[in-house]
């Protein structure tokens, strides 16, 4: 099991795998920090740096997937999509073309870039795109075996990663899937779906939570569109109460497709979202802005004792 960030594992898998010649990879200008540049030292041919013009890159990407090639366009997630929303959606989304979108550095664990940098709408945003699918890995292992099945895979789709460390999760072992959700804890008491980063948040919370004698579930939803609608029934129905865990936006993200999938097959459960609250952060560390604005370790298992003893939100 290998401790590090998600970007790191992406890194180390387009290395690995980029022997596939139809693989090439794109990226504007911060491909040391988006781990890319790891695939540019070893196929400096297939590697094109478009520097800071993302709208170009996209566009780029687009046109390279149309004569075969499996694209992957790297960037900042601030940047990625925050310039090249009509690009996404026309060249990328709508032609249901063969590219990679991978942003980096997403959420409020970027920290000190500040809240411009801080991409906490970017879920909201591809999820609501049609032909796009859109997944986030929870550790090194599990965005290196994600980006192995990108390789593979025939069609969009956006793979959101992040800055910091984060401790392993998954082992050699696993396998990621499209559409599937992965339980990483049984419990009894209430079930929290957690995605990114905040699997690990979760796991820090269920040591506190162990204290007073509740038991969670824990499960990682690294594939948030398509999402496993059977795997989240079920915990919903089996464990009666129902916790979200992101470094996104409340609206439009993880919870709310948690929510939809709970409404459109009438589930009745008692619902919490940890999540940003619909507004910016500041600059700061990442274990200071998570605790600021609640998605800490810390407001998970205070959210998850309230949640189950019946305590409003």
């Amino acid at each position: 099991m290998i401790d590090g960030a998600t970007r790191d594992g992406y890194g180390a898998a387009l290395e690995e795998l980029g022997g596939n010649r139809k693989v090439v990879v794109l990226d504007a200008g911060v491909s040391d920090s988006t781990r890319s540049k790891k695939f540019g030292d070893k196929y400096p041919e297939r590697f094109f740096n478009m520097g800071i013009s993302e709208g170009d890159m996209v566009c780029t990407a687009a046109g390279l997937a149309t004569t075969g090639k499996v694209a992957f366009a790297t960037s900042f997630a601030c940047f990625l999509l925050g310039r090249t929303m009509d690009q996404v959606l026309v060249s990328v989304a709508y032609s249901n073309n063969n590219v990679k979108l991978v942003g980096t550095h997403s959420g409020l664990a970027v920290g000190e870039d500040g809240p411009t940098a801080q991409m906490i709408v970017d879920i909201a945003y591809t999820r609501a795109m049609p032909n796009l699918a859109v997944i986030q890995p929870a550790d090194y292992q599990e965005a290196f075996e994600a980006t192995r099945f990108l390789i593979d895979h025939q069609g969009p789709v956006y793979m959101r990663l992040g800055r910091a460390k984060v401790k392993a999760v998954h082992d050699a072992d696993y396998t990621f899937q499209l559409g599937k959700g992965h339980v990483i804890r049984e419990g009894k008491d209430l079930v929290i779906f957690a995605t990114g980063g905040m699997v690990q948040e979760s796991l820090q919370a269920m040591e506190h939570l162990a204290k007073d004698g509740l038991r969670p579930t824990l499960v990682n939803l690294s594939s948030i569109k398509p999402i496993d609608k059977d795997l989240i029934l079920e915990q919903a129905k089996k464990n009666g109460r129902v916790l979200t865990a992101e470094d996104h936006n409340v609206i439009g993200g993880l919870g709310d497709a948690v929510l939809e999938v709970l409404l459109d097959h009438d589930i009745h459960v008692p619902v919490r979202r940890i999540g940003v609250r619909d507004h910016f952060a500041e600059t700061g560390s990442k274990d200071q802005l998570y605790e600021k604005y609640g998605l800490s370790h810390n407001h998970i298992a205070k959210t998850a004792l309230a949640l189950c003893d019946g305590q409003p939100a």
